[in-house]
């Protein structure tokens, strides 16, 4: 994938740098800490602040700011301070006071910048009747999104995976990205009639290079300065334009839905509609990739998770009547997925190895926070966040934090839910989707999809990891999302006999 190079923009991009960075040293380097704020790390850099630090190894950097400043301080990183809050038993803070910190604030300057969507912050009606489509990742809607998935699922496996009955080998990551974008796109945006798979391969293609500079399209950098990004983000637009959104066939009730509320508030040609559509296309499978990545990576490296979850598939196919034969028979309902608790187990402790989702809020008013380790205060303009990897690194919560452990979230044969830190229960305990009333509502969506997915590998395929290398995070995305790994790995499958 393309990485972000000041040298490739030429000398005009180099000024403009200079120029912002000078302007950056005006306007920030003169902050101090006042009475009551949490300490403040400005770092050496200015205007980036810590980001330097904090990319190279975030969960280390962030460990050795909380053994210095407690679990309460404020960083400058990319032009924004940030107040961190890393005791989990303090989140609370975040979630209550919804009206002086603000997530529509982050998230509307978030979605302008990544996905050049301005409407959103000038009209609030038009963003709450958007969320309101959401109530069509859940419920009965939920269940008609996964049969048409599992027909998408049928289809690509029965006309490509399903005839490899020798050993193909493959890189996992980019396996994971095909068969998570294939299947997500068709099962919300439907098909084009007489399309050989070549739109949806292209679309695929750039936006995978759209995701890899997502954290500088949400930084203050000028697009100018990344390369081709602009003109990729267009060519994507372009593709999801109510035009050629038209052509597709088999609409889901979700983009039927957001469609005409964009097209109440928009013109039928406006290719900003294309730009709503990339934003909630991100949404629906920019972490989903790298999730189902790590599921498999992990159930590969560890034979006794591999054994475990394919017996318990075995047991339920068995207890439904279901058999494992040529074709490809296999259904299950969404409360058969979900009582594969060491499956769901396998993915929670997959999530929380890679998951470096923060929960990010914008401080609206000068404000006091009632702590139980002392008051303090934020300042209005300021961001205030959660930092999950840090408790769920917590060796106190979770034993062995390091090591990944299938059955963590097992107990006595059903779902574990309950974590301790200081003798007390910790209510988020896992937060790969966020927390409270902004948490992702894409979640079952996404959760249920690599279920799926997981059951048809290991019922109809053997599968191999051939490279023996140990695979870390790629700190890319920092902030935001399930974490790229930092090196591919190869495997190979077949059709078992």
């Amino acid at each position: 994938m393309d990485r972000f190079s000041l040298e490739q923009s030429g000398p005009w991009g180099l000024a403009l740098a200079a120029a912002l960075l000078l302007l950056a040293l005006c306007l920030l380097g003169g902050r101090t800490r006042r009475p009551g704020e949490p300490p403040l790390i400005k770092g050496w850099l200015p205007y980036f602040g810590v980001v330097l630090e904090l990319r190279k190894d975030p969960l280390r950097f962030m460990k050795t700011l909380q053994k210095q400043h407690g679990d309460t301080f404020t960083v400058l990183l990319g032009g924004k301070y940030i107040t961190f809050i890393l005791d989990p038993l303090q989140y609370q803070l975040v979630i209550k006071n919804q009206k002086q910190l603000s997530f529509r604030v982050f998230s509307d300057e978030l979605v302008g910048k990544a996905f050049s969507v301005s409407q959103l912050q000038k009209n609030h009606n038009m963003n709450d009747e958007l969320h309101l489509c959401y109530q069509f990742l859940q419920g009965k809607s939920l269940d008609i999104l996964l049969e048409s998935m599992m027909q998408n699922l049928k289809q690509v496996f029965e006309s490509q995976l399903l005839k490899t009955t020798s050993w193909d080998t493959v890189q996992l990551y980019a396996f994971c990205s095909s068969i998570i974008f294939d299947i997500t796109f068709t099962t919300i945006y439907g098909k084009l009639v007489c399309d050989n798979n070549k739109f949806v391969n292209e679309l695929r293609d750039d936006f995978l290079k759209f995701d890899d500079n997502f954290t500088y399209l949400v930084s203050d950098i000028p697009i100018e300065l990344l390369g081709n990004i602009k003109s990729i983000r267009k060519k994507i637009i372009k593709c999801l334009s109510s035009e050629n959104l038209a052509k597709m066939q088999g609409w889901s009730e979700i983009l039927q839905s957001r469609q005409d509320v964009l097209e109440k508030y928009y013109v039928h040609e406006d290719l900003e509609i294309g730009a709503h559509h990339l934003g909630f296309l991100w949404a629906s499978v920019a972490n989903t990739i790298p999730a189902m990545f790590w599921a498999m990576y992990y159930l590969l490296r560890h034979p006794e998770a591999m054994a475990a979850v394919r017996d318990e598939i075995d047991r339920l196919l068995q207890s439904t009547g279901q058999k494992k034969g040529s074709g490809f028979p296999i259904y299950l309902t969404r409360e058969q997925l979900d009582s594969l608790i060491c499956l769901e187990s396998t993915i929670f402790e997959t999530l929380r190895l890679s998951s470096y989702s923060t929960t990010i809020r914008f401080v609206e008013e000068d404000l006091t926070l009632s702590a139980e380790t002392g008051d303090f205060r934020v300042r209005k303009g300021d961001l205030l966040a959660v930092f999950p990897p840090i408790f769920h690194g917590d060796p106190e919560i979770f034993e062995a934090p390091e090591e990944f452990r299938y059955d963590r979230f097992v107990e006595d044969g059903k779902k574990k839910t309950t974590f301790f830190k200081r003798g007390k229960k910790v209510k988020c305990y896992l937060m790969p989707f966020g927390t409270g009333t902004t948490k992702c509502p894409g979640r079952f969506f996404a959760i249920m999809e690599i279920k799926q997915l997981l059951v048809i590998l290991l019922t109809y395929f053997d599968l191999e990891i051939i490279d023996d290398k140990p695979i870390g995070l790629d700190y890319r995305r920092m902030l935001f999302g399930i974490q790229y790994p930092d090196s591919n790995v190869l495997f190979r499958y077949k059709v078992k006999s």
